[in-house]
This record gives C-alpha cells, sequence and structure tokens, in this order.
C-alpha cells in the first residue's frame, strides 16, 4: 500500500518545532495523518493509546528520551515500526537504538525525499506480512496470523526488522542466505550503512539463541547466514 493511502499514520516526535512542522507538513502533503509529540512522555501515551503505522522519533527528547519510548513501547508488545531520527552519528548510539527495538536510523541533516522513503518502506514491509501461517525450525515457531514467535513454549518479542529477518531465514531454512540477498530483500536499492544488518543479527540472536542450549542461527563467515538445527549445518 502506497504511503500516499489516507490509511497511513504516523506519529512523529520532535522537539525542534521548525523540523517537525517541516516534516509534518511533508507528510501531509502526501496524504498521510500526522500525530505529533514534543516530548517522549507524550510519545509514549500515543503509542500505547493510538494505532501507528510507523512512528518517526528523535533520540534526544525532554521528560523521556526516544531510546526509552522505544524500549517501553517493545515492552508493551507493539511492532509498529519505529525510525529514529537524530544528529547522532557514531555506532554505538546506533546499536542502542537497534537494541531496544529500532528500525532504521536516519542522520541528521536529512533529505526529505530520503526520509519518506525510508518510512514508505517500513510501513509496506509491515503491512507486507503474508504466506504460510506458521513457519518452524526445531522448537522455533513464527505464527504470521498471530504474528508471535516461540521457542520451547516462551513467547519472544522482536523488533519488525527482527521479524522480517527471522521470516526470511524460516523460509529459507535449512538453505543458505546470503548477505546480499538478504539485504536486497530487507531494503532494496535503499541499502543502510553495512552496520545495520549485523546489528538486527545481533539482536536476533540474543533473542532466539542465546537463552537455549541449542543454537539455531548460524552465520556462514563471508558468505551469509542459515536458521538450522546444528545437525543441518
Amino acid at each position: 500500500m502506497p504511503l500516499t493511502s489516507k490509511n497511513t499514520r504516523i506519529l512523529l516526535v520532535e522537539d525542534q518545532t521548525d523540523l517537525a512542522a517541516a516534516i509534518g507538513t511533508y507528510f501531509e502533503s502526501l496524504g498521510c495523518v500526522m500525530d505529533y509529540a514534543a516530548d517522549g512522555q507524550v510519545a509514549l501515551n500515543l503509542a500505547e493509546s493510538e494505532h501507528y503505522d510507523c512512528i518517526i522519533m528523535d533520540l534526544t527528547l525532554p521528560k523521556l528520551d526516544g531510546l526509552e519510548v522505544c524500549r517501553r513501547t517493545r515492552e508493551q508488545g507493539s511492532s509498529v515500526p519505529v525510525l529514529m531520527l537524530t544528529a547522532r552519528d557514531q555506532l554505538t548510539d546506533k546499536l542502542d537504538g537497534f537494541e531496544v527495538g529500532a528500525d532504521d536510523y536516519l542522520v541528521k541533516p536529512f533529505e526529505m525525499d530520503e526520509l519518506v522513503a525510508r518510512v514508505s518502506a517500513l510501513v509496506r514491509r509491515q503491512r507486507g506480512e503474508v504466506g504460510e501461517e506458521l513457519l518452524s525450525v526445531h522448537d522455533l515457531h513464527y505464527d504470521q496470523h498471530l504474528v508471535q514467535v516461540r521457542r520451547a513454549g516462551q513467547k519472544i518479542t522482536l523488533s519488525p526488522t527482527c521479524l522480517r529477518i527471522l521470516k526470511i531465514l524460516l523460509r529459507e531454512s535449512p538453505r543458505l542466505v546470503t548477505r546480499e540477498s538478504l539485504e536486497n530483500e530487507l531494503w532494496g536499492d535503499l541499502l543502510p550503512d553495512s552496520d545495520t544488518l549485523r546489528s538486527h543479527l545481533y539482536n536476533l540472536r540474543k533473542a532466539i539463541d542465546r537463552p537455549f542450549d541449542i543454537k539455531l542461527l548460524h552465520t556462514i563467515q563471508g558468505v551469509g547466514f542459515k536458521l538450522a538445527h546444528p545437525n543441518d549445518v
């Protein structure tokens, strides 16, 4: 579904009023419905009480910063895509964002068209979870109808991007997925920096493997990744 759909609702969380106005006006000109929050507490309240197709969120905010808002939103079980918007461009800052469940990261200053393209991609992927209802490897199961992941009966919460990666790896299992094909399916021609996929895979591995004795997510050095029981690697 295109971003210009009148059903596209976006929460913009930005305390710089001029920038917020510019972003809001631009997205509204494309047909989006925009809600606005100038601090983290208001953003959290809106994220918990309203439905959004995407959240554009500044990292540095009054009351609660963007990382804390994202973390609490994920703890509530929300899978709404979150794009972090920030002046910080250090790798550690990006890793912190992905760690709490952010799906993309855009550093200020940026071109408005790039922001629109990234948000549009997140919205399309979030709405495009179709296919077989249940995908499984060993004791790891992803119910696409319920949008629910469980391993050994334990519910696992993942960000939308990690969920997308999991779906691809489950779908192809036990076959290997090359890094290039995984990036292409996730982002198409709009590739993020080289650390983005690594960060999402780190979070995925921590969620689905770290608490369990049998490791299912395997990196084939210099080639790609596969999700399989060790006997099938």
